[in-house]
């Protein structure tokens, strides 16, 4: 069907291998994206990658498309990241510039997110996880189901986060951002909600309702305040909120583990856990992070973005990354051993070089690249 009104529903073509792995579609006056690869929540390839971008460039030329909607299909995820077998596949191939092609090109997709011309809303239901957060947390509008779970869980598997929470996550209250990206711990929609990496809350019952509303030409802001859900129970971002400000200002990862055990050591359950936690994560990722997190909040989205290309290029080119989506991913033993295997024995300089480096050549990273309509 080829007309817009409210009743109406096209499907956008997209290339060969994307087809069934993401579906677009003009329902009235709504673009509607949905990521339908729900076998593997959702993760995101190359090709679903550039399919997103070219058909978000064709609808910001449409004059008859006025919003964006983008979800996930089968419920149990929004978008649980990049599809990292494919790429940890490639890597140990050697075929580092088939890897950099898919982080540049999500990075660019994500750019386009960040600038979009037309409102995005993101509807998410369950698991929301790097390159999913890159495609929803740079949008206008992210509203959480009852079952949203937000991490970036990237320290575990020896890389950073990325996807541009340099920019997003030091913007967050307090030193919430910097818990989230040295921990990766996962956080519920009341957490999101309250220190605003949601906009609204609604039941995922109601979603439908919501693209059904939003294609007719509702406004936003009323047709998600018509299905507002009650306020969500939040979680340790709100309860620990003091410990987590005192413990994670400090100017070393080495020092907001001596914070967190002297809290511990005082009868804080919940510093002791999050200290065991940072110290199951790559050494190399956690510096990276706490770089991220001290210098982001200074850098423009673009800056912030080409930083992250760079520490890409150079993770992708180490040792931990592999190792640690073998040791939680493939043969899932959990016990990576990393290299360095300590704090003291990280090339900081190298991680600093890589925030202080020269545009030069290469991504800009500011919504005008990527796939054409």
């Amino acid at each position: 069907m080829r007309g817009h009104g409210p009743e109406a529903a096209r499907h956008d073509a997209q290339p060969g291998e994307a087809e069934a792995d993401i579906v677009f579609e003009t329902r009235g006056v709504a673009g509607l994206i949905t990521l339908q690869r729900p076998k593997a929540l959702n993760a995101l390839t190359l090709p679903m990658v550039e399919a997103m971008h070219r058909q978000l460039r064709a609808w910001a030329e449409d004059p008859a498309v006025t919003r964006v909607v983008v979800r996930g299909a089968g419920g149990r995820a929004f978008c649980a990241g990049g599809d990292i077998r494919r790429i940890h596949a490639l890597g140990r191939a050697g075929r580092l510039p088939e890897v950099m092609a898919f982080w540049r090109a999500e990075y660019c997709l994500d750019a386009c997110v960040k600038t979009y011309p037309k409102p995005y809303i993101a509807l998410i239901e369950g698991i929301v996880m790097g390159g999913g957060v890159g495609i929803s947390l740079h949008g206008d509008v992210r509203v959480a189901a009852e079952s949203y779970s937000l991490a970036m869980p990237e320290t575990g598997i020896g890389f950073f986060p990325d996807v541009g929470t340099t920019y997003a996550l030091p913007r967050l209250p307090g030193r919430t951002g910097a818990y989230l990206a040295l921990t990766g711990s996962r956080i519920g929609a009341g957490d999101a909600l309250a220190v605003g990496l949601a906009t609204h809350a609604a039941r995922a019952a109601d979603f439908d309702a919501v693209v059904a509303r939003l294609a007719e030409g509702a406004d936003i802001a009323d047709t998600l305040a018509d299905v507002a859900a009650a306020p969500p129970d939040s979680g340790p971002l709100v309860a620990e909120r003091a410990c987590i400000d005192a413990c994670f200002g400090a100017d070393t990862v080495a020092e907001v583990l001596d914070r967190l055990d002297r809290a511990a050591a005082e009868g804080s359950d919940f510093a002791a856990e999050t200290a065991a936690t940072i110290r199951l994560r790559s050494p190399t990722s956690l510096t990276i992070a706490h770089a991220q997190m001290r210098r982001g909040a200074a850098m423009r989205f673009p800056e912030a973005m080409r930083a992250e290309y760079r520490l890409c290029e150079r993770l992708m080119r180490g040792r931990d990354f592999y190792e640690g989506v073998r040791a939680v991913i493939l043969d899932k033993d959990n016990r990576p051993a990393w290299s360095p295997a300590t704090l003291a024995e990280v090339d900081a300089a190298a991680i600093t070089a890589a925030f202080e480096a020269g545009d030069g050549e290469g991504p800009r990273f500011d919504g005008t690249e990527g796939p054409q309509p």
